[in-house]
């Protein structure tokens, strides 16, 4: 089920993340020139609701078509997806999220009937006009029927908001937000739920607090202050630079493993973001645009003229509330194993994989456990494994790798930095003839041979790339498993 509802979230913040500088155009524009701006600018505030009400659903439509059946798929996705822009008075995200995948489906399904039925020389003249009939076949329908549906939709997803904020019981959303972040919904939720609910509610009052409510990065810095203080072995020690990372790059993932080895710390972040909603109410905060990534200064950026106050008490109470729930929690609960136990892991099964004794023991381990705490023995677990989930003691030629790919949900934060940290490490081991990219677990390109991702993402990850050896982590940041992937790929270098 986690699965699915992964592969359902990521479907949805597909649409939107790779259209996040567009959102950032407009906010920015927004918070500069509007009348309450910085700049007030009657000319260039023009721009603000032509981007809001076109050009932005316009690109989310593109995209979406574009996901199910590339270029083709995106012309006729923006094509359906106008329908619904044109036919109402508010932005249409629900509309276009519907639309343009639906176009880029309706086009894949006709290429596949019409494939090696075209006659020789006319492959232009159909390509083009089957996109352009089915295109505005399906604007019409857009227009006249799923038009009204979608406003219907938003208008009653937008009662439903204004009751909670009105009741003040939107700080109730920390509670599924949180825990499903660590289960890498964090995407999905900020752009396939939040951003869409922003964006209607700051064109009518100038700011949301929805932007805030996933983005805000209090919450995580203050469980990572509490590791640097209260934690153990290589947790504690490799808090610090994750602060970094988290506060001022916006890689929320950073500090999701912290989470995974005590479990019962979820409860200080929860609380911390729901201290952080429900100040923004008090005190009237909220953002103009969507933060993205998540950082104090994407934070800062995004904050309208006058916001100040309340968005950076709302972060640091945030902050303050998880830091003292997340230290007293780790102090009485906080377990000696912490990644001081998965580097051991790592060293027994590389063993293993090579025939010799398990490191320590003496002996082969046990059979080998899902990286991750699923039982209360289960500790850490396997570094490589194929992609069914089966130990792979050295059935992969490694000397012959020339492609790594390190993939996170959206491919841009965390699988970016863990890319850029081993090609450093490679070029240290002065191996530079294999190429390290990052990338969204759901598009893997077909040709890795190494695939690095993270345990929670296993599943996905084989079956994006089914040939390829996975390795497994829980921390992008610190994980043991790079030193072993590059010492394992120069030893079998040497042996070439």
């Amino acid at each position: 089920m986690k699965e699915s509802v992964q592969r359902a979230g990521r479907f949805l913040s597909s649409m939107v993340m790779p259209n996040i500088g567009a959102f950032i155009a407009w906010g920015l524009i927004t918070a500069l020139f509007i009348p309450d701006g910085w700049l007030p600018n009657v000319t260039f505030a023009a721009l603000v609701g032509p981007m809001i009400k076109y050009l932005i659903p316009l690109l989310i439509a593109y995209t979406g078509g574009y996901v199910v059946h590339k270029q083709r798929g995106a012309v006729v996705g923006a094509i359906a997806g106008f329908g619904v822009i044109v036919g109402a008075e508010m932005p249409m995200f629900l509309g276009v999220m519907l639309m343009g995948p639906v176009g880029g489906l309706v086009i894949r399904q006709f290429d596949a009937l019409m494939e090696r039925r075209i006659p020789a020389g006319f492959e232009m003249l159909v390509n083009n006009f089957s996109a352009g009939i089915l295109g505005g076949i399906l604007a019409i329908l857009g227009l006249v029927a799923i038009n009204p549906a979608c406003v219907a939709i938003t208008n009653a997803l937008s009662s439903g908001v204004n009751f909670f904020v009105t009741h003040r019981l939107l700080p109730l959303a920390a509670l599924f937000v949180e825990p499903a972040k660590v289960l890498f919904l964090n995407n999905a939720i900020n752009h396939g739920i939040f951003t869409p609910l922003g964006i209607a509610q700051a064109e009518e009052a100038g700011k949301s607090i929805f932007f805030m409510i996933e983005s805000n990065p209090g919450p995580g810095l203050g469980l990572l202050v509490a590791y640097m203080l209260a934690g153990k072995g290589i947790a504690k020690s490799s808090a610090p630079g994750a602060i970094i990372i988290h506060f001022f790059g916006g890689i929320h993932e950073i500090y999701f493993p912290y989470v995974l080895m005590n479990p019962v710390v979820i409860l200080g972040t929860i609380a911390g973001n729901a201290t952080g909603i429900l100040t923004l109410i008090v005190l009237n905060g909220g953002l103009v645009a969507a933060a993205s990534p998540g950082s104090i200064f994407a934070e800062m950026l995004m904050t309208p003229h006058g916001g100040f106050t309340a968005n950076i008490l709302a972060i640091s109470l945030s902050a303050a509330v998880s830091f003292v729930i997340s230290f007293l929690l780790l102090k009485f609960f906080g377990k000696d194993a912490d990644l001081d136990a998965a580097r051991n892991r790592v060293t027994d099964m590389k063993a293993v994989s090579k025939g010799l004794a398990a490191a320590g023991t003496g002996a082969a381990p046990s059979a080998p456990h899902a990286y991750g705490k699923t039982g209360e023995a289960e500790e850490a677990g396997e570094a490589y494994v194929s992609a069914a989930g089966q130990e792979k003691p050295g059935d992969a030629d490694m000397g012959a790798v020339r492609k790594i790919i390190f993939a996170c949900d959206a491919g841009m934060g965390s699988s970016a930095m863990g890319a850029t940290m081993l090609r450093k490490k490679l070029k240290g081991a002065g191996i530079e003839d294999i190429e390290v990219k990052h990338s969204p677990v759901s598009e893997i390109p077909k040709d890795a041979q190494v695939i690095v991702t993270h345990h929670e993402l296993k599943a996905r990850a084989a079956a994006s790339c089914p040939s390829a050896k996975l390795v497994l982590i829980t921390n992008f940041m610190g994980a043991p498993e790079y030193d072993a992937l590059v010492s394992e790929l120069s030893g079998a270098r040497k042996k070439g």
